[in-house]
């Protein structure tokens, strides 16, 4: 499997964590559902710290998602978020050994 995927740790400023999402929302979720690069992705809060997200991207390769984060609508992102994250985000790469489609 040549494929590749992150898991994205983000701690927001506190009680900003619904402000992310909605910046999210308006910006990554139409980017990422026209991305033929993006192969999954979970967008999750944190059930103990209710200032923290977890992502989890999957991509067809590694190239593929620096791609991604060269795009306009990723600057137009991070110019509106990172005032509301208390720091850069924590992430892991990974290489996806074993998939389940559903």
């Amino acid at each position: 499997m040549s494929s590749f995927a992150v898991i994205i740790k983000h701690k927001t400023q506190a009680d900003k964590r619904d402000e992310v999402r909605q910046v999210r929302e308006k910006h990554m979720v139409p980017a990422i559902a026209a991305n033929p690069g993006h192969l999954a992705c979970f967008y999750c809060f944190d059930n103990a710290d209710p200032d923290v997200i977890c992502a989890f991207q999957q991509y067809s390769s590694a190239e593929a998602s620096q791609e991604f984060l060269k795009t306009a609508i990723y600057a137009a992102y991070l110019d509106e978020v990172e005032a509301l994250l208390s720091g850069p985000p924590q992430i892991t790469a990974l290489t996806p050994m074993w998939v389940k489609n559903v």
